[in-house]
């Protein structure tokens, strides 16, 4: 029996898994009409799911660790069973800030991300992210904390795609968004790039798939429907000979709306710097599928719940026990092996200690982890949490 299932986006290249499933069938396969929900802003998202306008969303990876840990509004707890991505942030300047780093003497490229803080905290900056709550908020906060801590900034909250308005209008003077968004700013705003996300940790939850905590176990056939779904999309996605096809279905006006030509650059991980062509080839700047990046690890949680208590002043213990129970690994087991997914033994993992992809021993055969590395080599150990 076909069943319907309405979910909510925002109109990001990393809402891919969503759009791709119901655009190339893989949700009818498993029985679902879904209907797609665009959303203008996060927290306009996060209500349609607290209020069940959709079931199930696309959602910052954030966002559920903070609502567990009574930050952010809203008293609906949520849950991730799935990671719909990894990394695909962009950090860029407004060309008058990019004229005044340079003017520090300081010499930094891109993708250098020690280097580029050094050379930011000569000036008092406005940042803008799309949600407080945020891996854009978290990255911008970890890597000024460790590498310009004497910088001067203000966080401010502007929607993805009003990122490039808003650096036009003079609102804010940097921004960190997900793509297409950064690099629309550079076309239409004259920004200049800066960092990826990935320079930061290469292997950032970005987005999640979201639901209200237990749903899945009150809805499990159709929880297994949406999951294997999205699965089989982001495993589409990870195909580099889809890629073509990927950035026209994105761009449709009921999507995106934007052109294929932005949307590519953030697919093939080839970004243009600045508007007069400067172009950068950035390693594992999205991720959609491959090195197991659509299990929902706990120490992913785990680091977010450390780094949220370590900003709002909470106990890092119990904050860090209350963002672990909110990525159901379990679930993902449950669901997506029997589909074929290769699980891990564990569930944890230290997170930023690869230094190149490692072959490890999964529950079946063998598992590819990705490099996983913080810019400043730090190692975060869910069994030790000290960060």
């Amino acid at each position: 029996m076909t069943r319907a299932l309405p979910l909510g986006f925002i109109p990001l290249v990393d809402a891919a898994p969503l759009i791709i499933a119901a655009e190339l069938g893989f949700a009818e396969e498993e029985g679902l009409a879904v209907s797609l929900h665009r959303a203008a802003s996060w927290s306009m998202l996060r209500d349609m799911l607290d209020f069940g306008q959709v079931d199930a969303a696309q959602m910052l990876s954030v966002v559920p660790v903070a609502r567990a840990l009574g930050l952010g509004g809203g008293t609906v707890p949520l849950e991730a069973p799935m990671v719909l991505s990894l990394n695909g942030q962009v950090l860029g300047l407004s060309a008058r800030l990019a004229a005044a780093m340079r003017a520090t003497g300081l010499p930094f490229r891109f993708g250098e991300a020690r280097a580029a803080g050094l050379a930011l905290a000569a000036t008092p900056i406005r940042i803008g992210v799309p949600f407080p709550f945020s891996m854009q908020a978290a990255l911008v906060q970890y890597w000024l904390a460790h590498a310009a801590p004497a910088a001067q900034v203000t966080i401010r909250t502007v929607p993805p795609p009003r990122m490039a308005e808003a650096l036009a209008a003079g609102e804010v003077d940097a921004f960190c968004v997900g793509e297409p968004w950064g690099s629309h700013a550079v076309e239409v705003a004259g920004a200049e790039l800066l960092l990826p996300g990935a320079a930061i940790w290469s292997q950032a939850p970005e987005k999640v798939l979201a639901t209200r905590a237990g749903w899945c176990e009150a809805e499990p056939d159709l929880a297994g429907r949406l999951l294997r779904a999205l699965w089989r999309a982001a495993r589409w996605l990870g195909d580099a000979a889809n890629r073509v096809t990927a950035a026209e279905l994105l761009a449709r006006p009921a999507h995106l709306g934007i052109a294929a030509e932005l949307i590519d650059r953030a697919l093939t991980g080839r970004l243009l710097i600045t508007r007069a062509g400067a172009e950068e080839a950035v390693p594992q700047f999205l991720e959609f599928h491959a090195g197991a990046a659509n299990f929902p690890w706990r120490s992913q949680a785990a680091w977010i719940g450390a780094d949220l208590a370590a900003r709002h002043g909470l106990a890092p213990d119990a904050a860090i026990a209350a963002a672990r129970a909110t990525f159901r690994s379990d679930l993902f087991r449950l669901h997506l092996g029997p589909a074929g997914a290769v699980l891990p033994r564990a569930s944890d993992k230290a997170e930023g200690m690869l230094t190149a992809a490692e072959a490890v021993p999964a529950v079946k055969g063998t598992l590819i982890l990705a490099r996983n590395r913080f810019f400043d080599g730090q190692i975060f150990d869910p069994a030790a949490p000290q960060r």
